[in-house]
């Protein structure tokens, strides 16, 4: 072994190669996770070659949420595994509560690792709601939380509501992986949107696999409420223009009649497909599978346009209800979805669900924050390989 001596003489060892995990120091660094998916905090911690530090969360008889945290986080980064399930309520709290006493216990980082982040389709105004996503982001900043870890947002803008760095993790690398090794003759396939909104999604898996692209437009959805409440009274009839105006001021300005026209209302055209998918793969994508109606109408359609297979592939796998009998009894062929959120129970009444593990883009995320590298590689080279 050769030995290199420093300015003073003194003799030192050559440098180490270590693997990327090696670089993590564990005396600074804990683990901890609430009730909503521990088996993927024990997958991160153990990719990560730490221990899952000791956080027990549970609920009174009166359902108040308790958190006792064993082990001292004085001084430390701590990173909290907290995803969103059907339990989204308790799931939000139990993150509040474990960030609050992490940050009244002197932290000197808290991250809130959520790889499905609860209310991120309620990113809108709609009629007399409000925008959820942007409370819900104002809570997490009160609570104490200095850094966000989610993957694949409803909308990528939900992140300019947090006043804290928010790092939008991908799945896709991991979907388009699943697609070139386990499904067959792949080649012969065609992306599609079920709805024209998941358009460009569609577009760039297609792009990345080299493949056609199909859009189903004429989407269902519900009517608005009939409810007579005056959401859709008219304002009084008036003259718009004032009759001591101007001869020439009148004649230049069109008067409506019936006062504040009236939108046409938006009829949907029967489900059409834009696209070919005769004799084809149909690989249907999206960022979240809840209530499966929709997809199993658009696979309904697919299949009898000539689709010979038909796969659903998603980031997050909710499947709430009955969506996983549904699936079953579909004519939809595979449903791939990661473990974002957990679903084993659907999985047994369901057997074309199919699990990809991400928690190997969770360690590295967090790697390579606690380590203060950049971030922009997981977004261009994400692999399976350990």
């Amino acid at each position: 072994m050769l030995l290199q001596r420093n300015k003073l003489g003194s003799v030192r060892p050559p440098k180490r190669c270590r693997s990327d995990m090696d670089n993590i120091s564990t005396s600074d660094i804990v683990i901890i996770n609430g009730n909503s998916h521990p088996d993927l905090a024990n997958s991160v911690a153990e990719r990560m070659g730490i221990k899952n530090g000791g956080c027990s969360v549970f609920h009174k008889s009166n359902r108040e949420t308790i958190v006792e945290i064993s082990d001292s986080v004085r001084g430390k980064d701590i990173y909290i595994i907290q995803t969103g399930t059907k339990d989204a309520n308790n799931n939000i709290m139990e993150l509040l509560i474990m960030a609050y006493a992490c940050k009244t216990s002197s932290a000197r980082s808290i991250v809130g690792v959520i790889p499905y982040l609860p209310y991120s389709k309620q990113c809108k105004m709609r009629k007399r709601g409000c925008i959820v996503s942007k409370l819900l982001a104002k809570m997490m900043c009160t609570s104490g939380l200095t850094h966000i870890i989610t993957m694949d947002l409803h909308q990528k803008e939900i992140q300019g509501f947090f006043d804290i760095p928010v790092d939008n993790l991908r799945a896709s690398p991991f979907l388009l992986q699943y697609i070139q090794e386990s499904i067959p003759d792949y080649r012969n396939s065609v992306i599609v949107a079920r709805n024209p909104g998941v358009a460009k999604k569609a577009n760039s898996y297609a792009e990345r696999l080299r493949l056609g692209l199909a859009v189903i437009h004429g989407e269902q959805k519900e009517a608005e409420s009939d409810e007579v409440d005056g959401r859709y009274s008219p304002p009084p009839t008036r003259n718009s223009t004032p009759q001591h105006a101007p001869i020439s001021s009148r004649q230049r300005t069109t008067s409506v009649s019936v006062g504040v026209p009236e939108h046409p209302s938006k009829v949907k055209p029967p489900l059409t497909i834009v696209g070919d998918v005769n004799g084809r793969i149909a690989i249907m994508v999206d960022d979240l599978i809840d209530d499966v109606q929709a997809f199993v109408a658009a696979a309904e359609m697919l299949k009898d346009n000539g689709a010979c297979k038909i796969y659903v592939l998603a980031t997050h796998g909710l499947l709430s209800s009955d969506a996983p009998r549904l699936l079953e009894e579909s004519v939809i062929d595979e449903i791939v979805v990661t473990n974002t959120i957990p679903h084993e129970v659907q999985k047994l009444q369901c057997n074309k669900i199919k699990t990809i593990d991400i928690s190997i883009l969770i360690a590295e995320a967090i790697r390579r924050i606690h380590n203060k590298e950049s971030m922009s590689y997981l977004f261009r080279n994400v692999t399976l390989e350990d």
